[in-house]
């Protein structure tokens, strides 16, 4: 028996450390560890910041303070959670809305229920604003001779006085892009206007500039419509009128649609085709019944360098 007890009484003892173990273990808490780590992933606007905390046995949460200007209040991330661990965590977090080129200070900050501890600062510089374009060419589409302008803004860091260059690719579009005109330089805010005079055929435009790497704007694309002089003449039959007119580039063939305005819509009353005028311009003329009202001209084109159009509004009374 008194073996027995002995067995019973080691047991016990045992068992005994074993809590007191624990509890020493729980009293033993402490301050977080922390190290503030590198920032990566750095653009004009954001970074990522890195670290390591040991909770030391208790719930601990983490964040990072940054600033621009040394001695300034501080920002602060989001907090996170780091756990309750005794060994080193590795936390990263992400930060947005920096200013291009700025030099920032930051560091690591863990807490739990025993205190505060904040890392060593470090420091990181955000990258410039990449240059990028964008243009507009109006209008569009152009009456055939007219005039486009194409204008458009350089964004980034240092987009002031840059050269930029516009580049047009014509109809059929198999030459490829060519540098048009003189190159211009960009205004204190970037932006920059090319026109572009006596268009003939629908035709690309782009922009690039003339640093390295070039930046090359996206296409735009601008259709040539056909220019339409039209007329009424009067005949000597009651209720008819002759429409005619002249149409440029020459479109020989084209399909000709005389329409009466009702009701905000075109009326077929009649049409025709386009006959040889000059190398330069087409014809057209055709007697139609008309009655008081407004009528237009439509001619439609399908060769790919000029699109349909209609002519100005006709008032017969």
């Amino acid at each position: 028996m008194r073996y027995r007890g002995a067995v019973v009484s080691t047991i016990c003892l045992a068992s005994c450390a074993v809590a007191l173990v624990g509890a020493g273990s729980a009293a033993a808490v402490t301050r977080p560890d922390v190290s503030t780590g590198g920032a990566h992933s750095i653009t004009y606007n954001s970074a990522t910041l890195s670290g390591t905390v040991n909770p030391n046995g208790g719930d601990t949460s983490y964040y990072f303070q940054y600033w621009a200007i040394r001695g300034s209040v501080p920002q602060q991330s989001i907090i996170a959670d780091a756990g309750a661990d005794t060994h080193p965590v590795k936390v990263n977090t992400s930060i947005t809305g920096l200013t291009p080129l700025t030099l920032y200070h930051y560091r690591l900050v863990a807490v739990n229920a025993v205190g505060i501890s904040v890392g060593s600062t470090r420091t990181f510089v955000t990258t410039k604003v990449p240059l990028s374009l964008q243009i507009l060419a109006s209008p569009n589409p152009v009456l055939f001779g007219g005039t486009v302008v194409v204008q458009g803004t350089l964004s980034g860091t240092n987009n002031a006085s840059r050269t930029v260059v516009l580049q047009a690719n014509a109809f059929p579009f198999t030459v490829g892009f060519q540098n048009v005109g003189n190159p211009e330089l960009t205004t204190a805010t970037g932006s920059f206007s090319f026109p572009v005079l006596g268009m003939a055929a629908a035709t690309q435009f782009r922009v690039v500039t003339t640093t390295k790497p070039t930046v090359t704007s996206p296409v735009a694309g601008v259709n040539v419509a056909v220019r339409i002089a039209s007329h009424i003449g009067r005949t000597r039959r009651a209720h008819f009128a002759r429409i005619f007119g002249t149409v440029a580039p020459a479109e020989d063939g084209a399909e000709v649609g005389i329409l009466k305005i009702v009701h905000g819509r075109g009326v077929l009353v009649g049409g025709t085709r386009l006959r040889h005028r000059d190398p330069s311009s087409s014809s057209f003329s055709r007697v139609v019944h008309v009655s008081r009202g407004v009528y237009r001209v439509l001619v439609r084109v399908t060769n790919g360098a000029q699109v349909s159009n209609y002519g100005v509004p006709l008032l017969i009374r």
